[in-house]
């Protein structure tokens, strides 16, 4: 139904996340549940972003992070915001972009396998609804491509929420 393998592997970085984007437009189009989109985003980033080994959401409870819908091996269930890359990225409310997670003071290794990291804050004005997460077995996986075209999945997402 939502098939990507056809997105022209010569296209930049930057238009494959277009057209990603306008992928997640249309899963999502229509649903405002929280739960069934988190899961449908995992799902197609997971299966069409090539060389990860994890994708999905921690939800914040109002104290801690809580995992939420992802595609990959199991993982962490609950987060502080005073630990790890997720929780850099809730408290500080600022995409966290990581090259190599071993040399990330505090990391926490829910996978060995994962390398580097990107995770970016979900946030419905102040308010902090989350992160998203995507980790790589390959150092230097992510850069500002990824960066940007990860920001833009997640405002769709979050924009999904509120109509």
């Amino acid at each position: 139904m939502f098939d990507l393998s056809s997105i022209d592997t010569e296209l930049s970085k930057s238009e494959q996340y277009a057209l990603l984007a306008q992928q997640l437009e249309a899963v999502l189009s229509g649903e405002t549940n929280l739960i069934a989109n988190a899961a449908n985003m995992s799902a197609l980033v997971f299966n069409n972003v090539p060389d990860l080994n994890w994708s999905g959401f921690y939800l914040f409870d109002g104290t801690e992070l809580v995992l939420g819908p992802f595609q990959g091996k199991v993982a962490c269930v609950r987060i502080a915001l005073d630990r790890g890359v997720c929780g850099a990225a809730a408290r500080t409310r600022t995409t966290q972009l990581v090259p190599d997670v071993h040399e990330f003071p505090g990391h926490i290794a829910c996978d060995v396998a994962s390398r580097s990291e990107i995770v970016v804050p979900l946030l419905q004005g102040e308010q902090l609804i989350g992160v998203w997460d995507v980790d790589s077995p390959l150092a230097n996986r992510f850069d500002q491509d990824d960066r940007l075209g990860m920001e833009r999945l997640c405002a769709i997402w979050l924009a999904s929420l509120a109509k």
